[in-house]
């Protein structure tokens, strides 16, 4: 199994002297990141989706080994409510295409108001390009019916595992060969940190699901205080002990997160 570790996103003020030394301009922190960790959901392109000479510069940016996953406009999960989605997933995927090789999945995080659609979940799904990895992350309780899960696994989407407060915030469905899951906020002291138990047990959940072949893409959310970096590498030690090869994660920090 691949285990992807990151972060959701890089830029935040507060890991200066936590992941990036003082001397480290703020222009050079994806370099700085990409020394630690092999893979990086990029958050931001939901508030507003990059130009696509943006990705392409991130691409030449990041080594050859990178994984960028792109979280999905908020134009076409919050505004249109994944409505007339045919322009903006086009929009969406030639943006993103400046990534090359570099591009991982697309993550489809659903506003908690969005009740279950299956038929518009399809056909959103069908507009994405063939061999594009989607994952889906519903924040509202009825769409965990069996009519969702039966689109999910035809269209070859993942849905995204989702964690809040140490505890899982969606089904553990497996919908197909790959999967993603989103670290949001954990019970752990000081917050937002999650506990080794609590990373224990979704790396416990995830062995349990995947095979030795498939991957899987773990983010963690949790930014604030640099506490996302310190409970990536606690869950990728965590999966070295169970027997998994994560992704780099750094070896320590430049302070206590």
């Amino acid at each position: 199994m691949t285990l992807f570790v990151g972060t959701s996103g890089w830029q935040y003020k507060d890991w200066r002297d936590v992941l990036y030394p003082a001397r480290c301009p703020m222009r050079l922190w994806l370099e700085e990141y990409t020394e630690h960790f092999a893979t990086v959901e990029i958050n931001n392109a939901f508030y507003r989706l990059p130009t696509r000479e943006n990705f392409e510069h991130w691409r030449d940016r990041v080594p050859p080994d990178f994984v960028v996953a792109v979280k999905a406009s908020r134009y076409l999960t919050h505004i249109k409510r994944l409505k007339e989605p045919t322009e903006p997933v086009e929009r969406l995927m030639t943006h993103a295409a400046g990534l090359g090789d570099r591009l991982g999945p697309v993550l489809l995080q659903l506003p908690p108001t969005l009740k279950a659609d299956a038929e518009l979940l399809d056909a959103c799904l069908a507009c994405f390009p063939s061999g594009t990895r989607v994952a889906v992350e519903p924040r509202h309780d009825s769409w965990w019916t069996r009519e969702v899960r039966q689109v999910l696994e035809s269209r070859g989407a993942a849905l995204c595992w989702a964690d809040v407060q140490a505890r899982p915030a969606t089904p553990l469905w497996r919908t197909t060969d790959w999967g993603y899951v989103r670290f949001h906020e954990g019970r752990a002291q000081a917050w937002p940190h999650y506990g080794r138990q609590a990373l224990r047990t979704w790396v416990g959940r995830i062995t349990d699901t995947w095979a030795e072949h498939e991957d899987v893409y773990a983010y963690f959310n949790n930014d604030p205080s640099g506490a996302a970096v310190q409970d990536a590498m606690t869950f990728a030690r965590a999966a070295t002990t169970a027997g998994l090869e994560p992704t780099r994660t750094p070896q320590r920090l430049l302070s206590p997160a």
